[in-house]
């Protein structure tokens, strides 16, 4: 019987993937890409290791200095976004060859939309026309939302299919750490673990009146649908429309005086800025981080006056906001964020 599905595509070991890709010699062995490839140069961290590699413990975000211990014979590779995007295209560009709807959400996964009798065959159909025409190997969550396809695609990894709907989803998630839900981070694990909330079970089963209380009224009616696996009913190829732009950058080695900070929040602003213009779009607020050596990394955010283009504006108003921040301790990161109008 012909039904609505969602299935979650998730490139296995994307980044790595497209390296090993491209030179063939290194399938098979650990292969590790992150920051300018070289594990001896400081605050340099793990973009994606492949499975190999991972074996070892390799992960993203450990610094390439602790991989390189873990892992001596590993590969290390810089990143290469541009290799990233093109391969990204050519996998969606497959995708869409198919007569299903596809929501880009990021280089290495997709959301798609079909009406079908056979969820699990037109995921193979998919993950086999993605290796035959890429190269490169997808696993595919199969649900009846958005949620549960996401959260599937964890248990097809690597290289599988796997179903979940609201038939298997207690049987499958009931007895999980509310951790294994898409979208709840450390932070809101132990805001829940205070509530007595620990599994997934335990969410679906909360009072939403208590979660609304907490965490207001739509974010806590989405914790509590997200305990019961909705939430996303439909797919849309319309593209995502951004609503900010950041640039950010962690220094090789802390920053202690103050012009040098400024300097760089300077140009962080006036970089981004021209990024966002040339895409026809206007600034509406600005906002500097910093992540200090102890790694305590706070925001703050100003709006402007009035919408603006100019650079000079915007990084005049970086500043200000940077006056707000204690600048006696080391700096190891700074980051400098615009929040943009809607397109016209």
């Amino acid at each position: 019987m012909t039904g609505r599905w969602i299935l979650h595509v998730d490139l296995d070991q994307f980044v790595a993937a497209v390296e090993v890709r491209r030179r063939p010699e290194l399938r098979g062995k650990p292969v590790v890409v992150g920051g300018s490839g070289d594990p001896t140069q400081a605050r340099q961290v793990v973009a994606t290791a492949s499975y190999e590699a991972r074996a070892f413990g390799v992960g993203s975000g450990m610094p390439l200095r602790m991989a390189a211990r873990k892992c001596p014979e590993a590969v290390f590779l810089p990143t290469d976004p541009a290799a990233y995007d093109a391969a990204s295209a050519e996998v969606m560009g497959v995708l869409r060859s198919f007569p299903v709807v596809v929501e880009v959400l990021g280089w290495d996964e997709a959301f798609v939309g079909a009406e079908t009798g056979d969820p699990e065959g037109l995921a193979n159909e998919l993950r086999a026309a993605v290796q035959t025409r890429t190269g490169l190997s997808c696993s595919i969550g199969v649900g009846d939302s958005k949620v549960r396809a996401k959260i599937a695609t964890g248990f097809a990894k690597p290289a599988g299919v796997y179903r979940l709907t609201v038939v298997n989803w207690a049987e499958v998630m009931a007895h999980r750490p509310v951790r294994e839900l898409w979208g709840i981070g450390p932070r809101m694990t132990k805001n829940l673990a205070d509530l007595g909330v620990q599994t997934v079970g335990q969410l679906a089963a909360t009072d939403v009146a208590v979660l609304q209380e907490r965490f207001g009224p739509t974010m806590g009616g989405w914790y509590g649908a997200l305990g019961r696996g909705e939430g996303g009913g439909e797919v849309s190829d319309v593209p995502r429309v951004a609503k900010g732009r950041s640039k950010e950058t962690t220094f090789p080695a802390d920053l202690t005086e103050r012009a040098e900070i400024e300097h760089w929040v300077d140009r962080l602003a006036r970089e981004v800025t021209e990024e966002v213009v040339a895409d026809g779009r206007e600034v509406l607020r600005v906002a500097v981080k910093i992540r200090y050596k102890s790694f305590y990394t706070p925001t703050k955010i100003r709006k402007l006056p009035q919408v603006t283009t100019d650079p000079a504006v915007v990084a005049a108003t970086a500043l200000e906001v940077l006056a707000k921040f204690d600048l006696d301790r080391p700096v190891r990161l700074l980051g400098v964020r615009v929040e943009l109008t809607d397109p016209a």
